[in-house]
């Protein structure tokens, strides 16, 4: 076991020691030829020393070197002989351990290569680059010996960015400045041209264009091609133009002073005067004012609005101006009104002050309100008149300037707006016609104040919200009673004039000579007391006339009753009765009626007492007409009728009773503001009309029993009468007997609405003449009673009686008999 051990590790040492030997055995044979080791780019020359590759040179200087030295590369360029084997026209390039030579640039290699290594390798030649597009761009190029140029043509330059290419040049702004200074230069691609600039044209014999041309300023205004507003005037510049405002003239909200698009306005506007009117009194007024706007100036509107209204005090508004017809009068007030506005707003806006105020030695006052401050509530005031506005509505829209609110009093107005009347507001007249109890026509009025003219910056002044309150003093203390009363009115030009308004304005209230309105619009303003007519003039004139003569004929009435004794009786004691109660009604009716003063005192409670108990006794005498009649015709109890008692106690006990009773439940039903009557307030107008509505009733049926009674009797009396003849005496009884009983009162039943004229026009025509009637029906119809005035005649006249009586017994025959059963009745 343990021989083969040893004889496998023997081998194996065997083994490495031979194959050590074989490793050592080489090297020690190349020892012996070379150095241990040469230095880089060296190669081995014996065992003692190296030697530096070709193109390399050791540091030493010497040939053979050892391992310790370096071998270094030679720079061929830098020896004479290395650049001579380039030849001309090249260049040479060092590597490492040798080199090359290339063309200069602009030149290359007739082979086309591009390296060589001697001079016969060297074909250099002069190269043509233009021909190659790449090389310049945009440009023009110029080939050189051994080089090239690119040039760009006239107009352009290299491109710093990009060499190879051209681009224009700017000449307008190169600093050159190639044009005249009196034209405009205008670059082109690759060149440029001088223009004349605006407002400036070539001088006569200069071209337009080239860089020699030289301009001229063209003068706008006097050639006709400026664009300037018809409202301003043309100032020329050099080489161009501005539009001015004329003197007098101010510039629109909102316009720009000296461009082209300046818009102005007058500050004084032209006077045109309403067609058809003249007057030397206001033509002298306004030349005033056309010198003041020719010397107008902005630092001097305090000066101007002084000079303005010294002029208008020295207006002389007598003479021609009060002879002119009263629309013509009222139509130049309205154009005065509207100049004198304007021409205010207008200085206003050029004041520089927050504030302004004068006073004139003849009471004519102006009151300004100049500030920036665009909210809150603001007041304006002066001696005649008061504002309290919301600033908001003082501005206008597109006015730049600071709002204007101003107040304009002038006593001079009063002439030319005297007489005018007054349109009252629609609901103002309702509240009237209500409180009345009758129409209301327009009032009469009377100027108590200055007339005020109130205006802002703002002219869409027509709807304000909120609205504007007035406080307006009068110099006069009126007398006021209805229908009369303080109003604040406005003046509202019309075509045919103009008139006073309420319409848009309330009265607040008044004290101390002072009244305070509120209105949602503005204008010029005014005190008035105005006069309603709550009623009709015409049919004031008809009752009046009507009543006197009524008045005339029931005392003619009365005296014939009490005088003439053929037809005194029952019937005649009626007659009699009824014309005394008519007649002190209508009495008591014209002297006192009206309420004068407008509060309800004892005067009028008592006329309205009397007047409720006559017309009460006039009706109950009518229903005993109508009763005795009914006995006459119906009953046929002739002569036959009630006792006188009981005529009394009916004729003046009932309506007795009737007001006792009240005048005890309401006595303050007896007067009202404008007439003493009854007051239709609680029913208390039926302690009148109640009554009289039956009686009416009772007599319209007695009457037509009459009629048909009366019908029935002609035809027995006279059966050969013709039909006409026996209408016609119908007729004219049966409207005796309606007017007798009272029955005309119906159209007052009817009367609801007091402005319904037809039925006003009949129910006074009728009732007015009544006393009339029944002096013609029971006196001038009556046969015994025409006796009995021929008698009185002849003794008046010292005739015979019977001179008189043979002329009329024949022409009276007749008439007997037809009228025989009623001969006393009519």
């Amino acid at each position: 076991m343990g021989g083969p051990r040893l004889s496998a590790f023997h081998i194996l040492q065997a083994l490495c020691v031979l194959l050590t030997l074989l490793e050592d055995g080489p090297q020690n044979t190349r020892a012996s030829a070379c150095p241990r080791r040469c230095p880089p780019d060296s190669s081995c020359v014996n065992g003692t020393s190296c030697r530096c590759n070709p193109g390399f040179k050791s540091s030493s200087g010497e040939i053979d070197i050892s391992y310790r030295n370096r071998c270094e590369d030679i720079d061929e360029c830098e020896v004479r002989r290395a650049v001579k084997a380039c030849g001309r026209d090249a260049d040479c390039h060092n590597t490492v351990g040798s080199y090359y030579c290339t063309c200069i640039p602009g030149y290359s290699l007739a082979s086309g290569a591009t390296k060589f290594s001697n001079a016969s390798e060297n074909t250099c030649q002069d190269m043509d680059e233009c021909l190659d597009p790449r090389i310049c761009k945009s440009h023009k190029c110029v080939n050189t010996l051994g080089s090239y140029t690119c040039t760009c043509p006239p107009g352009f330059e290299l491109n710093p960015e990009d060499p190879k290419l051209c681009k224009d040049v700017n000449e307008c702004t190169s600093g050159r400045k190639p044009c005249h200074k009196t034209t405009h230069c205008l670059n082109n691609v690759g060149s440029y041209k001088c223009r004349c600039r605006p407002g400036w044209k070539p001088i006569p014999g200069s071209p337009n264009g080239p860089n020699n041309t030289v301009c001229e300023d063209v003068n706008e205004c006097t050639s006709g091609e400026h664009s300037c507003h018809k409202s301003t005037q043309c100032n020329n510049t050099k080489g161009s133009y501005e539009c001015l405002c004329r003197p007098g003239w101010k510039l629109v909200p909102g316009s720009p002073s000296g461009p082209h698009n300046t818009v102005c306005e007058e500050i004084f506007p032209t006077w045109n005067p309403p067609p058809g009117i003249k007057s030397q009194s206001l033509s002298n007024f306004f030349e005033k004012v056309q010198e003041l706007s020719r010397d107008f100036k902005t630092a001097s509107a305090q000066d101007t609005i002084h000079k303005f209204i010294t002029s208008l005090d020295e207006l002389e508004l007598s003479g021609d101006l009060e002879a002119l017809a009263l629309s013509d009068r009222h139509r130049m007030a309205t154009h005065l009104l509207s100049y004198l506005e304007e021409v205010l707003r207008n200085l206003a806006k050029t004041l520089p002050a927050p504030s302004f105020t004068y006073h004139s030695p003849l009471d004519t006052e102006l009151s300004l309100m100049i500030q920036e401050q665009r909210n809150g509530t603001v007041t304006l005031g002066q001696s005649h008149a008061r504002m309290k506005l919301n600033w908001t509505q003082a501005a206008g829209v597109g006015d730049s300037g600071p709002p204007v609110a101003g107040i304009f009093s002038s006593r001079k107005m009063e002439t030319l707006l005297v007489n005018a009347s007054v349109v009252l507001d629609p609901e103002r007249k309702a509240q009237l016609e209500e409180t009345y109890e009758s129409s209301v026509n327009d009032a009469q009025s009377k100027l108590l104040s200055t007339v005020n003219t109130v205006f802002l910056s703002n002219k869409n002044t027509e709807k304000l919200d909120p609205p504007v309150t007035f406080s307006f003093s009068y110099h006069t203390q009126p007398k006021l009673r209805p229908p009369r009363e303080l109003i604040c009115a406005f003046w509202k030009g019309s075509n045919s004039g103009g008139y006073w308004s309420t319409t848009g304005c309330k009265k607040l209230g008044s004290s101390n000579n002072s009244i305070t309105c509120q209105c949602n619009h503005l204008s010029s303003f005014a005190v008035l007391m105005a006069h309603y007519d709550v009623e009709d003039p015409k049919l004031a004139l008809i009752t009046k006339v009507g009543l006197a003569l009524s008045l005339v004929c029931l005392l003619l009435c009365i005296l014939t009753f009490l005088l003439v004794r053929p037809i005194q009786g029952s019937r005649t004691t009626v007659h009699l009765h009824l014309c005394i109660c008519l007649f002190l009604g209508s009495a008591i009716f014209l002297a006192g009626i009206e309420n004068e003063g407008g509060e309800v005192g004892l005067r009028c409670r008592l006329v309205a007492g009397l007047l409720h108990y006559c017309f009460l006794a006039a009706f109950c005498w009518m229903s005993l007409e109508g009763l005795e009649l009914y006995f006459l015709v119906v009953r046929v109890f002739q002569g036959e009728g009630l006792s006188k008692r009981w005529l009394y106690l009916i004729g003046y006990g009932v309506p007795f009773l009737i007001v006792a009773i009240s005048a005890a439940a309401r006595p303050e039903g007896y007067g009202r503001r404008i007439y003493c009557w009854l007051d239709p307030a609680r029913g208390f107008l039926w302690s009148f009309v109640g009554p009289v509505t039956f009686i009416i009733l009772c007599n319209a049926v007695i009457f037509v029993i009459t009629v048909w009674k009366l019908t029935k009797k002609f035809s027995e009396i006279n059966p050969d009468m013709k039909k006409l003849k026996k209408a016609r005496v119908l007729t004219i009884t049966a409207i005796a007997q309606l007017l007798v009983l009272g029955c005309t009162w119906v159209f007052g039943l009817f009367l609801f609405d007091p402005r319904s004229q037809v039925l006003a026009y009949a129910f006074t025509i009728l009732n007015c003449l009544q006393g009339f009637f029944l002096f013609l029906l029971h006196c001038l119809l009556n046969k015994k009673v025409r006796e009995e005035y021929q008698k009185w005649a002849c003794m008046v006249t010292g005739n015979k009686y019977s001179d008189f009586g043979t002329s009329t017994s024949s022409s009276s025959h007749n008439q007997t008999r037809v009228l025989r059963p009623s001969e006393s009745g009519m």
